[in-house]
């Protein structure tokens, strides 16, 4: 596997707010709130209210974990807006363990994935995951797992309060031409973002198929990254999780957000199931 692909494996889509201290372009110093809106073990996307130049180096600080850390700014990752952008920042010591998140060394791209913690001392890991156990956790919402710290079977499940999971403030203002499609305001906060990653398959009205992996799921959906291109608004038929040797009940779904990753040719789509009839 290429070091890409194993970035690409263990990354995790997750709100965590940081407090960024640097210097500005005159050297004079400035602190302001930023967060993550994805990150692995060596560095993260952050979105920042203040521009940053390729190659500045910045410090942030974890208040969830009190730890803090060196970083330097990669570049951009999206377009900068009006009220700020998304920049890619390179931790320049992994081993701080800036998250307090247990990254595995390698997981096979495609295979099932979530960030979880063990309930007896709180580790807190990207753990693969077979479908079974997929299915455990989706309705007990326990696992009994090793941890390497309690060198034990712990219960584990998805992690309480130390990360705070956010998702993309735009992902329901869509379907402008079908209101009664859009879920009310209670029921967005029903449908928890958890941070489990599944293989899933993606089949349009045109006869394309696509098997990839979501970055994360709720009861209402999932988010995965592609580098085809499909539409908001476009309906589809998508089994989460998918497996390759087992039978696979299609759900009729709808994108409702597509955004260019800037830099590469792959966009950020969600994904909404249709209410069954």
């Amino acid at each position: 596997m290429s070091e890409s692909n194993r970035r690409r494996s263990d990354r995790v889509q997750l709100t965590i707010p940081l407090r960024m201290k640097g210097l500005d372009e005159a050297g004079r110093p400035f602190e302001i709130p930023v967060h993550t809106t994805s990150l692995n073990r060596d560095g993260a996307r952050i979105y920042s209210t203040r521009p940053l130049s390729p190659g500045q180096m910045v410090r942030l600080l974890n208040p969830l974990r009190h730890r803090e850390a060196e970083f330097r700014v990669v570049g951009p990752v999206s377009p900068p807006v009006e009220h700020g952008g998304e920049w890619g920042v390179e931790c320049g010591n992994p081993d701080a363990n800036m998250w307090g998140i247990n990254f595995p060394k390698q997981i096979e791209e495609g295979e099932a994935k979530a960030l979880l913690e063990c309930h007896m001392c709180h580790e807190v890991a990207v753990t693969q995951l077979s479908l079974v156990e997929v299915e455990v956790l989706e309705t007990s919402g326990i696992l009994s797992k090793p941890c390497r710290k309690c060198a034990a079977n712990t219960p584990w499940g998805y992690p309480e309060k130390q990360l705070a999971m956010g998702a993309p403030p735009d992902e329901y203002a869509a379907l402008p031409s079908a209101p009664a499609a859009v879920p009310p305001r209670r029921e967005r906060r029903e449908h928890r973002r958890v941070p489990l990653q599944l293989p899933v398959r993606i089949r349009d009205y045109h006869g394309g198929v696509e098997v990839t992996t979501a970055e994360n799921v709720s009861k209402g959906g999932f988010c995965y990254i592609s580098e085809k291109n499909y539409y908001v608004g476009e309906g589809m038929l998508t089994v989460c999780p998918y497996t390759a040797s087992g039978q696979n009940i299609e759900s009729s779904s709808v994108i409702v957000r597509a955004q260019l990753i800037s830099g590469s040719a792959r966009k950020n789509y969600g994904v909404r199931y249709r209410p069954t009839i």
